[in-house]
C-alpha cells in the first residue's frame, strides 16, 4: 500500500522557496522535487486560495510565500492542500446493520478519531519557522545527505 506523501513534499517545496530571496518558479521547484510543474502549480493553486503563497506571472514571477513562516503551521499546510486521509485504515460498512461489525467498528471508529485528533493537534504546534530552523541545524551540523537536490545549499 503506497503512502500519500502530498503533504510532505509541500512541506519541501515550501522550505525550498523559503531559502529564495524571489519568486521561484514552477519549473525550479519541480525540479528540485523530480516532478512535472503542473503537479506543483496544482498543489500551490489550494495553498494560493489559503492566503500562504501568492504567485506572479511573466518575467520574473513565480511562487513566493506570503505570510512570516512562524504563523503557518504543520495543520494549515494539511488543510490547504486538502486534508487528504491520515490514516490507511478504516472500519468496513458492508453490513451495516450487523451487530459485530457496528461493534468493530465503534471500537476501530473512537481509537483512529482520537489518534486523528492528537495528531492535527500536533501538526498545530509545529510552524514552518520550527522546519527552518530544523533545517539550518542540520545543514550547520554538515549532516550527510541533509538534502540531496539539486541547486541547495546541502
Amino acid at each position: 500500500m503506497s503512502r500519500d506523501s502530498r503533504l510532505s513534499g509541500v512541506l519541501h517545496v515550501l522550505l525550498h522557496m523559503a531559502e529564495h530571496r524571489g519568486p521561484v518558479t514552477s519549473e525550479a521547484l519541480a525540479r528540485v522535487m523530480r516532478t512535472n510543474p503542473v503537479v506543483i502549480r496544482r498543489v500551490m493553486a489550494g495553498l494560493r486560495q489559503q492566503g500562504y503563497v501568492q504567485s506572479g506571472k511573466g518575467h520574473g514571477g513565480g511562487w513566493t510565500i506570503a505570510r512570516d513562516l512562524a504563523t503557518i503551521t504543520l495543520r494549515d499546510i494539511y488543510e490547504g492542500i486538502g486534508s487528504p486521509p491520515l490514516f490507511a485504515i478504516g472500519n468496513r460498512s458492508n453490513h451495516p446493520d450487523c451487530a459485530v461489525e457496528q461493534a468493530v467498528n465503534g471500537a476501530l471508529g473512537a481509537s483512529l478519531d482520537e489518534a486523528e485528533r492528537q495528531l492535527l493537534a500536533s501538526f498545530g504546534t509545529v510552524t514552518l519557522a520550527d522546519l527552518s530552523t530544523h533545517f539550518h541545524d542540520r545543514l550547520a551540523q554538515h549532516v550527510p545527505g541533509a538534502c540531496p537536490e539539486p541547486d541547495h545549499h546541502g
